[in-house]
């Protein structure tokens, strides 16, 4: 019988596992706003008479819930890693 193997998720590896995947969510949360901007006019247009102010919003909004989307999809992957024999 084997012995009880410490999750791969409580070390240094895991959580730049887990750093790396919030990176790629925040980076693909920019390159989605940015498409989504130049893609459709009427965004770009409610970003222009928002101000500045609107525009952070945006793409904080974006940037963060794509990075904790991705931390959460790599967690998944990380905690399933560990369930395979």
């Amino acid at each position: 019988m084997r012995g009880k193997k410490s999750p791969n998720l409580i070390s240094p590896t895991g959580a730049i596992n887990l750093m790396t995947h919030a990176m790629m969510g925040a980076a693909l949360g920019l390159v989605f706003g940015l498409a989504l901007v130049l893609f459709n006019p009427t965004v770009a247009n409610l970003l222009n008479h928002g101000g500045h102010s609107a525009a952070m919003v945006f793409i904080i909004t974006l940037v963060t819930t794509f990075a904790i989307g991705a931390t959460l999809t790599g967690l998944v992957f990380i905690l399933a890693e560990d369930k395979e024999f």
